[in-house]
């Protein structure tokens, strides 16, 4: 075999870091951060079946300033997710694989999850819901 002084497979230090690379990335580490948040969401279930005093406790700790970045990254988690995938299902009909259209909706997932995020902890605060 010839003796080259470059490297045998890509690696990182040879990509240029892309919005549709980085997009790709938050959809499985979303996907991750969705599994492990569903724990919270089942304890405040579990904790609203098994009576006052333990849905108190858990209102305590989800309405503390870490209980609250929890949830709001958790709805972030969520909103990023779901606008990706209807992302992919337009992908998987075909539509967006041109390189300019692949990188607007891209943007656009990023955009639209943040925004999407922002109308929903307004609407909670403005209501009352994290009292």
């Amino acid at each position: 075999m010839a003796d080259t002084q470059r490297p045998l497979s890509p690696h990182m230090g040879i990509y240029k870091w892309q919005v549709q690379m980085v997009t790709s990335i938050v959809h499985r580490a979303t996907g991750i951060a969705l599994s492990v948040g569903t724990l919270l969401v089942l304890w405040g279930v579990w904790s609203l079946a098994s009576g006052e005093d333990s849905y108190n406790q858990f209102k305590t700790c989800m309405g503390s300033p870490l209980g609250l970045v929890l949830l709001f990254g958790w709805s972030w988690a969520l909103f990023y997710h779901l606008c990706n995938g209807i992302r992919h299902l337009f992908q998987d009909g075909g539509m967006g694989y041109a390189i300019p259209q692949f990188v607007r909706s891209s943007w656009l997932t990023i955009v639209g999850s943040i925004v999407l995020t922002v109308i929903v902890w307004v609407c909670v605060f403005t209501c009352g819901g994290a009292a």
